[in-house]
């Protein structure tokens, strides 16, 4: 009789607000995110992401991240380690804590994300003459 009214839904808002700790905090992560979804933390990466599944969802949406707080509303997919990438997308169903085959050697670089279109990005030193020269409008007198 619960499920013909909707109250089963309304039930499971007031977890979901409950596990985001209270109204408050659900409506920043509502901003933040674009979505409340309730589902098990499943881990947490050096970057301070933090990875969720829910298995009631469907395939292909029951698996998510939210991003450390550091980024703010500035993050991208290129935060998300290699490791935890390949959980996300489904390459492996055990989380990179649980997975022994994966390599990790002294020499292997940490992960970085993309920088492009920010100042640290990566700017080419070139010593020749560029073919093309800008145009510059004659001064007016």
């Amino acid at each position: 009789m619960a499920q013909y009214f909707g109250l089963d839904k309304i039930a499971q808002f007031f977890k979901t607000v409950k596990q985001y700790g209270g109204l408050k905090a659900s409506l920043y992560k509502l901003y933040r995110m674009d979505s409340l979804r309730p589902g098990t933390l499943v881990g947490t990466d050096k970057y301070g992401n933090k990875y969720y599944e829910n298995p009631s969802m469907f395939y292909g949406r029951n698996r998510w991240i939210e991003y450390a707080p550091q980024y703010g509303l500035e993050y991208d997919g290129s935060q998300v380690p290699a490791e935890w990438f390949g959980w996300l997308h489904y390459k492996t169903d055990l989380t990179p804590d649980k997975d022994p085959s994966r390599p990790k050697y002294k020499w292997m670089a940490d992960h970085t994300e993309n920088l492009s279109g920010t100042s640290g990005q990566f700017m080419p030193y070139s010593t020749t003459r560029p073919k093309i020269e800008p145009w510059i409008p004659p001064k007016r007198c």
